[in-house]
């Protein structure tokens, strides 16, 4: 299939650039993986379409305060660090802008000295491998100095940086949100407790190459990046129970899907497994362990529309998009959702 095939019109001002003052108050488009049906709701109505037995798996990673503004110590330039991953401890990949004349050896400061960083490797995208220097402890200098990393289509600075994380939110290491998981409150998730719906998580620190578009012109062409994910085994024998009972399980967002179907490619039962998933979720992929998704409005040409497209059809998905650009729905990260079933 051709890139191209999964092309649509998006107005730029349906590019949500801020979230709603309350979690739940997001619109749900609901779609019928098998009739193609579409339905108009409020977020907070998805108790109505969710089952007692059913099994909802949410993505529990927190996002990290990973954009860092700091200086040259030679010449006093400005620099901007976003960390990626961890390689060892104090080391990072890191994307810098502007980068091309951070050479190796080069020495950036952050916060008037609380944080330094030695360029050690330039890598084959264009980031930098760092070494980071510091007094205390990593992570309360970046809660410190660091902001949030939100995607470059959202130009509007964010006041509460809890509004990107999800209130389930528990493991650091995201250099972006779950954003399906963004629409969830304490509240609604023990309304849904109380309705029988068993609630099991999963992690998957998500990388940034969920916001670039696919260049390939083929599906077959595009390789994804490479995410950390960790399943545990309770949240396994909740899904192998789910099953056996004859239930739904739900995965909020494409990460906790992505998850899902990496350690359902195993034979038997799931079990407890990690490591990195570079899976790649596109029509004509036969899905092993989710039965319906809670997702966002994602953008044109993107692997997250080919992931929903797998689950409902692309003639579907795109006739359901086309209809959220009709009614006015917000996309992308702090926009609306949709419950596909």
């Amino acid at each position: 299939m051709r890139v191209e095939e999964f092309d649509f019109h998006l107005p730029e001002e349906l590019i949500a650039q801020h979230p709603l003052e309350e979690r739940t108050a997001s619109r749900l488009m609901t779609l019928n993986k098998r009739t193609g049906e579409i339905g108009h709701h409020r977020f907070s109505d998805l108790l109505d379409f969710l089952q007692p037995g059913d099994a909802l798996i949410l993505n529990n990673t927190r996002v990290l305060p990973a954009r860092l503004y700091g200086v040259k110590s030679d010449t006093g330039a400005k620099v901007e660090f976003l960390l990626l991953k961890e390689l060892e401890p104090n080391v990072w990949e890191v994307l810098v802008r502007p980068g091309k004349k951070l050479r190796i050896g080069a020495q950036v400061t952050f916060g008037d000295g609380l944080l330094t960083a030695e360029v050690l490797e330039k890598t084959e995208e264009g980031g930098r491998i760092v070494r980071f220097s510091f007094e205390g402890i990593f992570y309360e200098i970046l809660d410190q100095l660091g902001q949030m990393p939100l995607p470059p289509y959202i130009t509007e600075q964010l006041e509460d940086q809890e509004r990107y994380q999800t209130v389930f939110s528990k493991h650091r290491g995201s250099a972006a949100a779950p954003t399906a998981g963004l629409h969830f409150t304490e509240d609604l998730l023990k309304q849904i407790e109380a309705k029988g719906i068993k609630i099991g998580f999963v992690t998957l620190h998500v990388g940034l190459g969920t916001f670039r578009p696919v260049s390939a012109e083929t599906l077959d062409e595009h390789k994804m990046h490479a995410e950390w994910y960790h399943l545990p085994q309770e949240t396994a024998d909740l899904i192998n129970a789910t099953k056996a009972g004859g239930h739904r399980v739900v995965a909020v967002g494409t990460t906790a899907c992505r998850t899902l179907e990496t350690a359902g490619q195993k034979e038997g039962d799931l079990r407890e497994a990690s490591g990195w998933t570079d899976i790649f979720i596109y029509p004509g992929v036969e899905f092993k362990v989710v039965d319906a998704l809670i997702t966002n409005f994602h953008l044109p040409k993107s692997s997250l529309v080919m992931l929903v497209s797998a689950l409902a059809g692309r003639e579907s998905v795109l006739h359901a998009y086309a209809e959220a650009v009709r009614e006015e729905y917000r996309f992308f990260s702090f926009g609306d959702a949709m419950f596909i079933y």
